[in-house]
């Protein structure tokens, strides 16, 4: 599968939302190419552990905003809307996951400097 989903239900960001800005983030940073096939809508609730009418709701949305394309009897695939991610949205994309990363991490004792070491070595620490 091209896409890896996680969701978090501590984030307070409703699961179909989270499907759906996974989908929206994977076409725009090129992860998921147009005409590329999605799983089923039973089969993803499935793998995600949620109910059917979300994944659904998730797919129904991304349609409407032509992001997405289902075809009767053969599937839901990636449609050839050009997704853009504004810096903005981008932004404060990595802003809530760095605020959420930092109050785990120090509700565990560590720094910020302990944090950002850490970081550095997972990229190979070249910067």
């Amino acid at each position: 599968m091209m896409i890896d989903f996680k969701l978090d239900p501590k984030s307070g960001v409703p699961f179909y939302r989270q499907i759906i800005d996974q989908i929206r983030y994977g076409v725009a940073t090129g992860s998921l190419n147009v005409g590329e096939q999605l799983p089923t809508v039973r089969a993803l609730a499935v793998q995600l552990k949620v109910n059917l009418n979300t994944v659904s709701k998730a797919y129904r949305e991304l349609e409407i905003q032509k992001v997405l394309e289902t075809q009767q009897g053969t599937g839901t695939f990636i449609g050839s809307l050009d997704v853009q991610i504004s810096l903005e949205e981008r932004q404060n994309k990595l802003a809530g996951i760095c605020t959420e990363y930092l109050s785990i991490a120090a509700s565990y004792g560590f720094s910020i400097d302990e944090m950002i070491n850490e970081l550095k070595q997972r990229q190979g620490g070249d910067k």
